[in-house]
This record gives structure tokens, sequence and C-alpha cells, in this order.
């Protein structure tokens, strides 16, 4: 190890083989090997970890990818950073490329918001930075009392549109969602393409108004609490049917998105899109959940190719599908941690980034 490597220790603390790929990949970058330590689970499921070397007074970076059983990956990454914080680790940097219950980081109704639980409870286990990449919703940094560090995968993709996409420049950026449009725009102007909106959802004439949701709500007689209190009611939302805000006739439509998990609104998009006579469909996300029977019906689908980065493993959906490509972003991880680790600038990662980006 160099000189300018010494104090440094990378673990990997996830116990399925297949996720700590990115680790291997970081280290290698580095030039460091990976830390010794043992994560596994006992019989009765609960999980162990065991360090294997010296952690005083070093940086320790922990890289945890989140597997299919979620749950266990963070409770393997909690108790190695109280494992590396009760061993006196000068500085406990957690690597989480995708952060889990990124989805659940907004109240809703009587639910809770669990990226902020996750969050207290990452502070409270001993991490003293958190380096992560693509938040589904940036506000999430604000759960956090210690710095993070929201890296973004963009160059990435933007790279492997223009070297692996022939013809990109016949090719529109398209938002499946005005949720998402923020994000196409920002595709769109650095790759000086245009961009399409798609709005609304599948009208099911029949369905809809026989199984009464067209239908108002039943209204009790309960009192007011006061004679003169009237409350006006809030007119109900009604998506209109889908359009297409933009021209992808006899163009390339690349779809764009942070995360692809449950396809159906990908397969959606691609459809309309074909209709409107796109003749190639690219889907570019952060994070390739995948989950259930994505691969197979991302096989079935319209969609030509569904580029995403190693953010989470998903070698046994590119086993199942050949549609999935995969862009490595093990570099800008590697270069966070040596500029971490030597009090650099962060700066350097984060140019040519804007607000909406």
């Amino acid at each position: 190890m160099s000189a300018a490597k010494e104090g440094l220790v990378i673990f990997t603390a996830n116990s399925n083989p297949s996720s700590r790929e990115l680790g291997r990949r970081i280290a290698e970058r580095l030039g460091v090997e990976l830390g010794k330590v043992q994560v596994y689970q006992e019989a009765n499921r609960e999980t162990q970890v065991q360090i294997e070397e010296s952690v005083r007074s070093k940086d320790v970076f922990i890289i945890q990818t989140v597997s299919k059983d979620v749950n266990t990956t963070i409770m393997e990454l909690l108790i190695m950073v109280y494992a590396c914080r009760t061993s006196c680790a000068r500085n406990i940097i957690g690597v989480i490329p995708y952060f889990p219950y990124s989805k659940q980081c907004k109240m809703r109704k009587r639910g809770s918001i669990v990226s902020k639980l996750l969050a207290s409870m990452m502070c409270k286990a001993g991490l003293t930075h958190l380096i992560t990449m693509d938040l589904h919703q940036k506000e999430i940094q604000g759960f956090f009392n210690i710095p993070v560090d929201n890296l973004r995968a963009s160059p990435f993709l933007l790279q492997y549109i223009q070297e692996e996409i022939p013809d990109y420049r016949n090719a529109v950026i398209v938002a499946k969602s005005p949720a998402s449009a923020k994000r196409a725009q920002s595709f769109a102007e650095r790759l000086r393409l245009g961009i399409a909106v798609i709005h609304g959802e599948a009208q099911d004439a029949e369905s809809d108004l026989v199984d009464g949701r067209h239908s108002p709500p039943t209204v009790k007689n309960i009192g007011a609490i006061h004679p003169s209190l009237e409350i006006p009611l809030l007119i109900p939302k009604e998506k209109p049917p889908i359009t297409v805000v933009g021209d992808v006739g006899g163009r390339i439509a690349i779809i764009v998105d942070d995360i692809i998990d449950d396809v159906d609104s990908f397969l959606a998009a691609a459809e309309t899109l074909k209709e409107r006579g796109a003749y190639k469909i690219f889907v570019m996300a952060t994070h390739g959940i995948l989950s259930s029977d994505a691969p197979r019906l991302i096989e079935e689908s319209a969609i030509d190719e569904v580029v995403v980065t190693n953010t989470i493993p998903h070698e046994i959906q590119k086993l199942q599908c050949p549609k999935i490509k995969t862009v490595d972003i093990s570099m800008i991880l590697s270069e966070a941690i040596r500029r971490i680790h030597n009090g650099e600038s962060m700066s350097y990662l984060f140019r040519n980034i804007g607000m909406d980006d």
C-alpha cells in the first residue's frame, strides 16, 4: 500500500458474493486490498460481523450494495458501522450507491417517513460521512446530521448514449411522467436534443364506471364543530387520457429515470411511444432494481434496451434478459473515496451540475 493510502481501509458489508463485486472494482482502482471481515447469517437469521484487522485511528469506508433482502442489507451495514466505532476508527464513511427506502421519503396519510428513520439509525450507529448516488429526492440529504455527497451517474449514462447509440442525434429524450421532466430536460440540454413528456393514464371506459370509482363518496351527516364553520371540499384529481407532449415520430425514444423497479409504467410508456411512431426505445436509469418478473416483461416488450448502472447487482436479471446493459460507475466512487481520505475538495465531481440535476 502506498504512503497516500496509509490509514485507509475498505470493507464490503454484504454477505452476498454477487454484491461484493462493486467493492472489488473500487479497491482495484484505488490500488488497495479489501479489508478482512466476516459477514454471515446465523442459523436463527441473526447477522454476525467479525472484523479481522485493526481499524484504530483509520478512515474506514464501508461499501454496501442493496441485495434482494434489503432489511438484512441494512442490518449488516449498521452492525459493521457500530463495530468500527467501538474499535476506535477515526472516520466511518458509508458508501451506499443506492439508498434503500428512498421512495418512502414523504408522509402519506398515516404512514411514516422511513428514509428519515434509516438516516437516524445510521448516524446513531456511528456513521460520520455518507457517499451515495442519485437519491430519489435530494431533500433526503437533510435527514442526516452528517455530511452527505450525492454523486451523479448522468455523465456515464450520457457517455453511453453518445458512444453506443450511433444515430443518437435523431433521438428525443422522454419523461414517462411529468415528475421526471426535470431529469429529461437535463439530459436533453446536454445532448442538444428535443424532449417529450408523457402525461395522463390509460382510460378504461367500462370498469371505471362499473366499480364505482368515479362515484361521489358517501357523505355522513356529522354536525360541524361550529354551525358557521363550512370547509370547502377539495375537487378530486382525475388524470386525462394518455397524451405525448412532443414529437417522437420516426425518432429514437430514450426514456430517462432514476429507478427502474416495477416496469409496468415503462412498458406502458414504450407502447405509447411505439403507437406515436418511435422506431427504437431505450430506457436509461441509475438504479436497476428490476424486481419480480421485470426481466421477462422487458424481454417481451417493445423496449429495445435497458441501460442501468451497477449501483445494485443484477447479474441474474441480465442472464434472464439480454436487453439489460450495465454501465460501471466504480470510477467516480473510487475517486470520491480518494478525495475524502486525502482531504481534497469534492467540487470537481460536481462540476457543471445544476440545481435541477
